[in-house]
C-alpha cells in the first residue's frame, strides 16, 4: 500500500507543489519511492528504498511537465518496487491485489517480479498487443483483479495517462493549467485545486507526450544491521519443537472455563466464580432504530458522511459489511499501520475495501521506529519477566486513537463508527499487574483519570524492576494511551451497542468475501495482530490460559456456548502458533531460540501434568 500523487502541466510543474504532495504521501509509508518524470522528449524512472522527499530532492525535476511519484508501505513484493515498468508501460499502484497468482496463469506474458502491481502493466500490455481499445482496459482490470486498485496507468506510446480506482481511493484536481492527483482529497484542497472529482470505477484520462522509450534508474541503499519489514518465513522444525503446550491441573469454574489462575478470582462453594456471578450480560443490543436516527443528521448526499476504523480483523470486517450494507451509510474506512498489522489483515483490508467500494485512507507510522521500541521492551521484560508488564508491547498502536482525529479533520467527517466486539473484555491483562476488575465496565477500553493513575503507577512499579523499560519508548506509549482513555471522543458510536455480535453469522458473512484466516490456527479471532501469537503463548505458558479463554467464558455467560463447546475450543486455539511467533520475533531481530527458552524457564502458575 501506499500514497501515489501526480501533476501535469502545460509547462514545468509547480515544484513547490509537488513537495507538498510528496510529503502528505509518506504518512501512507515511506519504505520505499519512485518517480516517473519527463524530460528531454524521454519519460525517466527513478526507484529507491528511502524517502520520497529525499528522492524528489536528489534529483529536482523541475524541468519537466509531468512528474508521478508514489511514496510506499511495503506489503507485497519486499525486494520491487515502483513504479512497475514492463515494454514501455508504466504504473504506480496503491492498493494489494490479492489474486494476481491466478490471474498470471491466463496471460500469455511472462512474470519478471514478485511484487503484485506487475500484473496490472501485464494485463495492459497484453491488451495492447492485441490492439484493443485502451480506454476499456481500466474495466478489464477491474474484471481480473481482485483487492484494491487505486492507480495511475502511464502509456507512452499513445500518449495517455489513465487514472481508475474501483474503491474510490484517488481523487483528481484542477489548479488553472495543472491537471493534478492523489490518494486523498484533503491535500488536493491544501493546494488550491478546483472541480476536484473522486475516481472510482470509471476512468480519468490525460493526454501527455508521447515518447517510445523510458529510462530506468533504480538505486539501492543499503544499511548496516536493518531488519526486514516483512520477514521471509522458514520453518525449521527444531524452532517449532522449542514451543511448549502443556495440559495443566487446575482447578476451572464450574459455569465458564476460567482458572484459577486468573487474577482476582474466587469460587463459591459450587464452584462458581465471582467472574461469573458479577457478569452482566454485553451483547444485548438497543434497537438499531435507535442507531439510524442517531446518524441521519450526518448523512450525505452520494458523498462519504462516516470514518470506520478498520484494522482489517474479523469484527472491523464485519462492522464495515453491517454500515455499508445494512446502515447504508458511506464510509470511509482509516487504517493504523503501527507495524505489527499482518500481511493477512493488509489483505483483508484490500478485499473488503474493494468489494465494498470504501475509499481506504492508511496512516503508517514510522515502522521501523515502532519496532526498534518494541524490541527494547520486550528485551526488558525478558530481564525481568512480569505478566503485568506485557501490555506495554502493544502499546505502540494506541495512536489509532490519535489518527482518527486527524482524518475527521482532513475529510470534514465527523462522525465514527467504530467494531468493537463487546465481548472482548480480558481483565487478566491489567489484573497480573495488581489492578481489580472493574464488573460494572461497559466498554472494552477503560476510560477515566483516577482509573489510568492508579494503572500507570502499578506499572512504574514493575517498571523499576527492569531498568530498559526507560527507553525512548516511554513518551510513545504515554502518548498513546492518552489518546485511548484520557481524550474525550465525540460523534463516536459503537455498531455493536445496536448488532448482536453472533460468531456463526460474523465467519458465515465473512466467508462471502473471501475473507483469508491465518494458516497456523482455526480461530478467525486476532489473526491481524502480528503481536497475539507471542503474547498468548506467554499467557498460556506461565498462567495456563489465554485470552481465548476469557473470550469463551463470556460466551458461556451469554449462553451462545456450552462450557464443553468452550472447553474444546480453547484446547485447540491455545496451541501456540509458530508461523506467527517466528514473524514477530523476526520483524523485531530477536533470537527466536533464547526468547523461547526464557520463557519456558519462567515459573509456572500451576502444577504441570
Amino acid at each position: 500500500m501506499c500514497g501515489i500523487f501526480g501533476q501535469i502541466s502545460k509547462e514545468s510543474i509547480n515544484y513547490s507543489n509537488i513537495i507538498k504532495l510528496a510529503k502528505h504521501s509518506t504518512r501512507r509509508g515511506k519504505d520505499s519511492s519512485g518517480l516517473i518524470y519527463y524530460e528531454n522528449n524521454n519519460y525517466k524512472v527513478h526507484k529507491a528504498d528511502y524517502d520520497i522527499e529525499k528522492l524528489l530532492k536528489k534529483i529536482k525535476p523541475t524541468k519537466s511537465k509531468i512528474i508521478l511519484g508514489h511514496s510506499r508501505l511495503i506489503t507485497n513484493g519486499l525486494h520491487d518496487n515502483q513504479p512497475i515498468v514492463r515494454n514501455n508501460i508504466a504504473v504506480i499502484h496503491n492498493g494489494i491485489i490479492i489474486n494476481e497468482n491466478e490471474i498470471w496463469k491466463e496471460l500469455n506474458v511472462k512474470r519478471k517480479y514478485t511484487i503484485d502491481s506487475e500484473i496490472i502493466v501485464a494485463i495492459a500490455e497484453e491488451h495492447i498487443q492485441n490492439n484493443e481499445d485502451i480506454q476499456k482496459l481500466p474495466n478489464k482490470i477491474f474484471s481480473l483483479c481482485k483487492g484494491v486498485i487505486a492507480c495511475a496507468l502511464l502509456l507512452p506510446k499513445f500518449g495517455k495517462l489513465l487514472l481508475f480506482s474501483n474503491n474510490g481511493s484517488l481523487y483528481v484536481g484542477i489548479n488553472g493549467q495543472e491537471t493534478y492527483f492523489a490518494s486523498e482529497n484533503y491535500i488536493l484542497n491544501k493546494i488550491g485545486c478546483k472541480d476536484i472529482k473522486q475516481i472510482y470505477k470509471e476512468p480519468y484520462i490525460v493526454d501527455v507526450p508521447v515518447s517510445n522509450k523510458m529510462d530506468i534508474n533504480e538505486e539501492k541503499v543499503k544499511t548496516k544491521n536493518s531488519i526486514p519489514l516483512i520477514p521471509e518465513f522458514k520453518f525449521i522444525k527444531s524452532e517449532e519443537n522449542l514451543l511448549e503446550y502443556h495440559k495443566p491441573k487446575i482447578k476451572r469454574c464450574s459455569r465458564c472455563i476460567l482458572p484459577e489462575t486468573m487474577p482476582f478470582i474466587n469460587f463459591d462453594k459450587n464452584g462458581v466464580c465471582n467472574y461469573c456471578h458479577n457478569y452482566k450480560s454485553k451483547n444485548k443490543p438497543k434497537p438499531k432504530d435507535e442507531l439510524f436516527k442517531l446518524v441521519e443528521p450526518y448523512r450525505k448526499n452520494n458523498e462519504r458522511d462516516c470514518i470506520v476504523p478498520f484494522s482489517g480483523g474479523r469484527d472491523s470486517s464485519y462492522g464495515l459489511h453491517l454500515i455499508v450494507n445494512e446502515l447504508k451509510m458511506k464510509p470511509i474506512a482509516y487504517t493504523y499501520d503501527w507495524g505489527m498489522v499482518t500481511d493477512i489483515a493488509r489483505r483483508n483490508i484490500s478485499r473488503m475495501c474493494s468489494e465494498l467500494g470504501v475509499e481506504n485512507i492508511i496512516i503508517a507510522a514510522d515502522i521501523s521506529r515502532k519496532r526498534r521500541n518494541i524490541r527494547k521492551n520486550l528485551i526488558a521484560w525478558l530481564k525481568s519477566p512480569h505478566l503485568g508488564m506485557i501490555s506495554i508491547l502493544t502499546a505502540g498502536d494506541k495512536h489509532f486513537f490519535k489518527y482518527v482525529e486527524h482524518v475527521k479533520k482532513q475529510t470534514g467527517i465527523n462522525l465514527n463508527l467504530w467494531a468493537i466486539n463487546p465481548l472482548e473484555v480480558t481483565y487478566f491483562k491489567s489484573g497480573f499487574l495488581g489492578v481489580k476488575p472493574d464488573f460494572e465496565e461497559k466498554r472494552v477500553y477503560s476510560h477515566g483519570a483516577l482509573k489510568q493513575i492508579n494503572y500507570q503507577a502499578r506499572r512504574f512499579a514493575a517498571m523499576i524492576q527492569s531498568p530498559g523499560y526507560f527507553n525512548n519508548s516511554l513518551f510513545d506509549t504515554l502518548s498513546g494511551e492518552f489518546y485511548r482513555s484520557f481524550k474525550k471522543k465525540q460523534d463516536y458510536y459503537h455498531i455493536f451497542d445496536y448488532w448482536c455480535w453472533d460468531e456463526k453469522i460474523v465467519d458465515e458473512t465473512l466467508k462471502l468475501y473471501g475473507w483469508e484466516i491465518s494458516p497456523d490456527t482455526n480461530t478467525t479471532w486476532r489473526i491481524g495482530d502480528g503481536t497475539a501469537a507471542f503474547y498468548n503463548y506467554i499467557y498460556y505458558t506461565v498462567g495456563g490460559f489465554t485470552e481465548h479463554d476469557t473470550f469463551r467464558s463470556n460466551q458461556i455467560r451469554e449462553g451462545v456456548l456450552t462450557r464443553e463447546e468452550g472447553m474444546k475450543l480453547v484446547m485447540e486455539e491455545n496451541r501456540p502458533r509458530y508461523q506467527s511467533i517466528k514473524w514477530y520475533l523476526d520483524a523485531l531481530g530477536l533470537d527466536y531460540e533464547n526468547t523461547i527458552k526464557t520463557i519456558n524457564r519462567i515459573p509456572k502458575l500451576y502444577e504441570k501434568k
